[in-house]
Formats: C-alpha cells, sequence, structure tokens
C-alpha cells in the first residue's frame, strides 16, 4: 500500500480552509435550519455591534451567535453520519440525534439569555 505524502504548513492550512468551506455550501444547500439560523445571525451581528456598550457585551452577543451556528453545524453532522450508517428505526439512533436537538436547543436559550440580559442592562 503506498503511502500518500500529506500536505503541511501553508498547504494543510488551505486545503482545511477548502474543506470548511465546502462543508458550509453543504449545510447551506441541504439543511434549513442552518440557512435560517445564518441569515438571523448576519442581522445580528451588525444589532450587536450597536446593542453592545463594551468589546465584552458585543463579543458576547455575536459570540452567541456564531456558537448556534457551530452547534447547529455538529447538529446536522451527526444526524449525517446517523442517517448514513442505515434508514431503519433504532433507539441509540434516535438517542444520538435528539440530544443533537437539545444541543441547538440550548445553545438557542443560551443566546436569548444573553441578548436578553445585555439589552436589558443597556436599554431598560
Amino acid at each position: 500500500m503506498a503511502k500518500h505524502k500529506q500536505a503541511g504548513g501553508v498547504r494543510r492550512i488551505w486545503n482545511a480552509a477548502l474543506y470548511s468551506v465546502a462543508g458550509m455550501r453543504i449545510a447551506w444547500k441541504n439543511e434549513a435550519a442552518f440557512r435560517q439560523e445564518l441569515v438571523l445571525c448576519l442581522v445580528m451581528v451588525p444589532v450587536a455591534l450597536w446593542v453592545g456598550d463594551s468589546a465584552v457585551e458585543r463579543s458576547l452577543l455575536i459570540g452567541t451567535c456564531l456558537l448556534v451556528l457551530v452547534v447547529e453545524l455538529l447538529n446536522s453532522a451527526i444526524e449525517s453520519v446517523v442517517d448514513r450508517i442505515g434508514t431503519d428505526r433504532h433507539q441509540l439512533s434516535g438517542r444520538a440525534k435528539d440530544m443533537g436537538s437539545a444541543a441547538v436547543f440550548v445553545s438557542l436559550w443560551l443566546t436569548v439569555i444573553c441578548w436578553g440580559l445585555v439589552v436589558y442592562e443597556n436599554f431598560l
């Protein structure tokens, strides 16, 4: 079996970036929830720059939006792997998908809580 020389340095970073862009495209094409959350994030990031009074607040507001996208990507990856294994219903498959969904739910609530507290503190 021939060994493939793995890319190193800048080439490795470039390849990783290309794989990441491909993953984002796949998520955009196949995942409605990801599309919705990304559009919402694109709206909320500029609002965060206006709502936040400090760099820490702005980072928190933007970071929670990005966290939702990260968790959604991981959830979608879990669902893809489970679906790849088979379409028959299995308790462990259902558990994995439900826990991935719960992770997205928790990240959304974290975003709502952080945004709510910052808006309350700065405007009410």
